[in-house]
């Protein structure tokens, strides 16, 4: 069994050693760092790295072109690799490495199929260092998405700390996510759902980044509530060309 940790990174110099070195400490992980062409230096850190063992990879991509595509150019190149397990995790040191364990517990045990690390199971809050505001945007961003998208049982669907077995992400077809910001996780979630894969939940305390800067904006915010709206629409006509090809099988068998 071997994992692969995915990590978009961009102008995360200040961060990007700790969490390499906390990461392997777990001898069946492997690394990807998915760099999109930072200015301070990070992807030379990464080289460094490289260049001590092999379990540390890098894609240096020629521009920013955002945390799906980053997501989407990790997951194929892993893909194409014996990997079973595949991780998303922040470069920030807001996602505790010492929860790999349990996420890939949790898959065998429940026999899940994607497991979302949440801030927000049980009723908690479990986060170090928001403001009232930026818990409030992400609570009701939550809400917004699960009740429109009528995904019930998750508390945290645009969690970033999250674990894929290979057959979800083989499933999905990769090429069809359109999402490039948060919107992506969102994403992820409703296409596992909704090709019949039981994502489940694991508690987890996110810690807001000490170093850099949040790559949070408004534009990424608006993708997110715009994507909830695409796939609810897609839904339906998916749905309702499904009914309708049955009804025609049944007038033909009739």
């Amino acid at each position: 069994m071997k994992g692969l940790v995915v990590i978009p990174t961009y102008n995360e110099v200040d961060n990007i050693d700790q969490i390499i070195t906390e990461i392997l400490k777990y001898h069946f992980i492997d690394i990807l760092v998915v760099d999109d062409n930072s200015t301070d230096g990070t992807a030379d850190k990464v080289k460094r790295w490289m260049r001590k063992t092999e379990r540390v990879n890098l894609i240096e991509r020629k521009g920013k072109l955002g945390l799906g595509t980053a997501y989407v150019e990790g997951f194929k190149w892993g893909l194409s690799r014996d990997y079973s397990y595949f991780f998303e995790m922040d470069a920030d040191l807001s996602h505790d490495p010492k929860e790999i364990p349990n996420f890939i517990k949790k898959c065998k045990e429940e026999n899940c199929s994607v497991v979302v690390g949440s801030r927000y199971l049980n009723g908690t809050i479990s986060v170090v260092g928001w403001d009232f505001r930026r818990l409030l945007i992400s609570k009701f961003g939550n809400f917004y998405a699960t009740t429109i998208l009528g995904v019930k049982n998750l508390t945290d669907i645009t969690s970033g700390y999250r674990c894929y077995r290979r057959d979800v992400l083989e499933r999905i077809d990769l090429n069809k996510i359109k999402s490039n910001g948060y919107a992506f996780q969102i994403e992820m979630v409703f296409k596992a759902l909704k090709n019949g894969f039981k994502v489940c939940e694991i508690p987890i305390i996110f810690y807001e980044r000490s170093n850099g800067s949040s790559k949070m904006s408004k534009r990424i915010a608006l993708e997110a509530a715009v994507m909830v709206w695409r796939l609810k629409i897609e839904d339906i006509l998916n749905r309702s060309i499904y009914i309708y090809g049955r009804k025609q099988e049944v007038s033909k068998v009739s």
